[in-house]
């Protein structure tokens, strides 16, 4: 189990401090990441970009993620996570200054494919890094406050659009200036994160084993892989095309959109909050299953939503429903893969559900572009189903070892 050298020094909730710290420099990096996220998806359509494009963009920057998630778990498993981590988080600001410098197609999607690089390094490295220095008894806390901190962090970068407004009327600017400042400002940083990650990680030991990772009892991953890529797969149809579905169906510009996606954050950290208790009571896998389930009526329905105000109700409670999983799905997929596969798990596991989310994402742009605001949910709906019944089905009796 590594150790941190300011372990002794400041625990919180049981944890080791450079997990505490760690988690909370990367809620920096989701917070400037999520602004980014609206800007793509709500902003650039009313620029004036097709949401084929943005669909494409998404898309691009999943599909780079996968292609390299996985060479990275492994070097993460072979040589040390922190590193990598360090090295990796210097790809970010070169993304925002592109964004800053042009909105030429061919140089967007060049940023996004870089941005996927860093989610491939992210998700090789962070989940194992958490995994390594807890225990079992706190690994749950650990992820749920990762949750918190990080969707915190979202939230408050969807929500920056909304006094954007303000801002134009204040500086008599345009809006298109106000975004290329943000974009320059969150670049920046991004510089200093490096910095900040080799300062907390420097003090914690790592065992690295050398040699060809086992392969051996994978079987187990797969299963679980498998089944989440089902809900990946429907998912990209429309969560990640939100925004643009909103100012398509309802004309809502990312100073409304933006928001709501932060009140939704907001929501998943409130609930994520009471992920352990609930998995404490009826079991992990049931605590997933019947919070997904719950989300499913709420996603259905908000196809058929006929004003903006209810679409932003029915979202945010579906999302906090659906998203109150997620750190309970992480602790539970780094307890039952070895802890010398934990850096390979996460990133094939994410690999498996992203590449067909990213595609899908494609697919689903293409529909909103053609007009078709509804037949994406429903697709989405009849994947959700598939994959919550499979994952109760098969690990309903699968406990963590460890």
């Amino acid at each position: 189990m590594g150790g941190s050298a300011g372990t002794k020094g400041g625990l919180l909730l049981g944890l080791p401090r450079s997990v505490l710290l760690m988690i909370a420099i990367l809620a920096v990096n989701s917070f400037t990441f999520s602004y980014l996220s609206i800007y793509i998806a709500a902003y650039l359509p009313e620029a004036g970009v097709s949401a084929t494009t943005i669909g494409i963009l998404l898309g691009v920057e999943g599909l780079a993620m996968a292609i390299m998630a996985i060479p990275f778990g492994i070097l993460s498993d072979r040589k040390g996570r922190k590193r990598l981590l360090v090295i990796g988080s210097v790809a970010p600001a070169p993304v925002f200054f592109v964004f800053a410098l042009s909105t030429d197609p061919a140089a967007m999607v060049s940023a996004v494919a870089l941005g996927g690089v860093f989610e491939g390094i992210y998700l090789a490295t962070v989940n194992a890094l958490i995994a390594d220095q807890t225990t079992l008894e706190n690994r749950n806390v650990a992820f749920t406050l990762s949750f918190i901190l990080g969707g915190a962090g979202y939230a408050l970068g969807t929500a920056l659009p909304f006094f954007i407004p303000d801002l134009v009327a204040l500086l008599g600017v345009e809006k298109a200036a106000i975004h290329q400042a943000l974009l320059y400002l969150f670049g920046f940083v991004n510089l200093a994160i490096p910095a900040s990650l080799y300062a907390i990680l420097r003090g914690v030991k790592e065992t690295v084993r050398s040699g060809a990772a086992s392969l051996g009892g994978l079987g187990i991953l797969l299963k679980f892989s498998g089944i989440n890529s089902i809900i990946g797969l429907g998912a990209g149809f429309i969560i990640p095309l939100i925004p643009t579905w909103l100012f398509l169906k309802f004309g809502v510009p990312d100073s409304y959109s933006g928001p709501i996606l932060a009140i939704s954050s907001a929501t998943i950290g409130f609930g994520a909050a009471f992920s352990p208790r609930l998995a404490s009571r009826i079991g992990t896998v049931r605590a997933v299953a019947a919070t997904q389930g719950l989300s499913l009526a709420f996603m259905v329905a908000l196809a058929f939503t006929g004003d903006f105000a209810t679409a932003a109700v029915v979202y945010i409670i579906r999302t906090g429903l659906m998203n109150m999983a997620t750190p309970l799905l992480d602790a539970y997929l780094m307890g039952i893969v070895k802890p010398e596969q934990r850096g390979f798990a996460s990133s094939l596991n994410s690999v498996i559900w992203r590449i067909p989310n990213s595609v899908t994402t494609i697919l689903g742009g293409a529909m909103l572009a053609s007009g078709n605001y509804e037949l994406p949910f429903l697709i989405a709906g009849a994947f959700y189903v598939a994959g919550i019944s499979l994952f109760y089905m098969v690990f309903r009796n699968v406990k963590p070892s460890g």
